[in-house]
């Protein structure tokens, strides 16, 4: 397994992971985002929705 972080760790020093990894956190400050994010965990948790009114 320590293989396999290895690998991870030097795909996030590199240009394309750097790039990967700005564009994950910029669609995580964005609240539409996190609202989808939330759904489908409580649809994976049997929970259904939120509550929350579809867009």
């Amino acid at each position: 397994m320590a293989g396999l972080v290895g690998k991870l760790g030097a795909f996030l020093k590199s240009p394309e992971g750097k790039r990967l990894s700005q564009q994950v956190q910029r669609a995580a400050k964005d609240p539409a985002t996190r609202r989808k994010l939330t759904d489908a965990v409580a649809q994976l948790r049997g929970k259904g929705t939120t509550g929350r009114s579809p867009r």
